[in-house]
C-alpha cells in the first residue's frame, strides 16, 4: 500500500494568504490538528493549531510566518509502514504527499491510515481470532502457519504485540474459519498457550475496537 493510494478524498488545503482562523476552521471541519499550506500546486508546509495559537496568527496571514511551518512530507511511492512510522515519530495528524517533481498531490490523515490498516489486517473479514502468548525466542511463524494450515484453515493476517520490558509477546491470528476448535486443539498439543479465542462477531467487534484504540494511542495524536 503506497502513499498515493492513501490520499484523503475530502481533506482540503489552505493558501498562504489565508489567515490562521481559516486554517483552524478547516482543522475543526476535518477533526485534525494540522492542515497543509499550498499555493497552486506548490507545497509550502504544514501549519498546526498549536503554531497558530503560539504565534497569534488568528487574524494574520500565514505567509507572514512561512519559515515556521513544518515541511515534512512523503512521496507518492512510499509504503504505508514508512508513513505510519513518520506520523508516529512526529505526532502528525496529517501528512502531505508530493510527486517526483515535488508538487502537492494531497494529504493522508490519521483516520485514513487507521482505516487502511484495518483492511490490511483483514479485520472485517468473516472468521475467528486466536491469540497465542509466548516467549519471543519461541516465536516461529512457519511452525504456527503449518499448525493452522494442517487443519484446512488459512491465516488472513498475523501481527504481534510485545509486552514492554519483557520477552513475552502475543501473536494475534485472524483466521478464515469461525469453527476453530481443531486449530485450538492442535496448538495445545504443541504446548502453545492459547491466551484468548474470539469467535462471536460481537466479541470480534470489541477486539477490533480495542486494537484500533491501541493504535490511536500508539500514534499518540
Amino acid at each position: 500500500m503506497l502513499a498515493e493510494n492513501l490520499i484523503s478524498d475530502s481533506l482540503t488545503s489552505v493558501n498562504s494568504a489565508e489567515k490562521g482562523k481559516k486554517a483552524l476552521n478547516c482543522m475543526d471541519m476535518f477533526r485534525v490538528s494540522h492542515i497543509p499550506v499550498v499555493n497552486d500546486s506548490e507545497y509550502i508546509g504544514l501549519v498546526s493549531d498549536k503554531l497558530i495559537y503560539d504565534l497569534n496568527l488568528l487574524e494574520v496571514p500565514l505567509e507572514t510566518q512561512l519559515d515556521k511551518l513544518d515541511t515534512t512530507h512523503v512521496h507518492k511511492e512510499q509504503h504505508i509502514f514508512e508513513i505510519a512510522i513518520l506520523m508516529y515519530k512526529l505526532k502528525l495528524s496529517v501528512l502531505p504527499v508530493l510527486d517526483a517533481d515535488h508538487y502537492y498531490l494531497g494529504a493522508i490523515t490519521l483516520y485514513d491510515l487507521a482505516r487502511r490498516f484495518a483492511k490490511l489486517f483483514a479485520l472485517e473479514e468473516i472468521g475467528g481470532v486466536i491469540i497465542l502468548e509466548m516467549n519471543e525466542n519461541n516465536y516461529s511463524l512457519s511452525e504456527i502457519s503449518q499448525i493452522v494450515e494442517s487443519n484446512d484453515v488459512k491465516i488472513l493476517s498475523c501481527f504481534t504485540d510485545r509486552k514492554h520490558g519483557t520477552n513475552v509477546m502475543d501473536v494475534i491470528l485472524k483466521l478464515d474459519k469461525e469453527d476453530l476448535s481443531p486449530v485450538i486443539q492442535s496448538f495445545m498439543r504443541y504446548n502453545y498457550n492459547v491466551k484468548a479465542v474470539y469467535l462471536d462477531q460481537s466479541e470480534l467487534k470489541d477486539l477490533y475496537k480495542d486494537r484500533f484504540d491501541q493504535f490511536m494511542k500508539f500514534m499518540n495524536i
